[in-house]
């Protein structure tokens, strides 16, 4: 279980810093500049919520479209988690086309992530 509540701090920071380099680089550029950490934070904290519970659900509800379009369809709903997560915490805002985009550099940096998690992992049972 703590080993579980880690991981999901740990992906919740991420997304919040993913969050922030896709607005700073897509983004519209209206932003509350008193509370901007605060603002990310909460930002990563409802995507990371709605990835764990929305997400799936929309996944096998759009399985048609996702198979039909070989996976690229993929690349919609990862944008609409942005853009949902956006709409709730007020002072970030992203165009969906620019949800899109920023769903590929959130979908990257959690790649990233997990590719060293794995590696780190297999290292340590090599020197065990």
């Amino acid at each position: 279980m703590e080993k579980q509540f880690a991981v999901f701090v740990v992906r919740w920071l991420l997304n919040s810093f993913g969050l922030w380099i896709a607005v700073r680089l897509l983004g519209t550029g209206d932003i509350i500049h008193n509370s901007e950490v605060g603002i990310y934070l909460s930002a990563g904290l409802v995507f990371s919520i709605l990835n764990s519970i929305l997400r799936p659900v929309l996944v096998i509800l759009s399985l048609p479209a996702i198979l039909l379009t070989l996976g690229l369809f993929m690349l919609i709903v990862n944008g609409f988690m942005v853009w949902l997560a956006l709409q709730l915490v007020p002072g970030l805002h992203l165009t969906f086309l620019s949800s899109i985009f920023a769903g590929m550099l959130l979908s990257l940096i959690n790649y990233i992530v997990s590719s060293a998690q794995e590696l780190r992992r297999l290292n340590n049972k090599k020197g065990s």
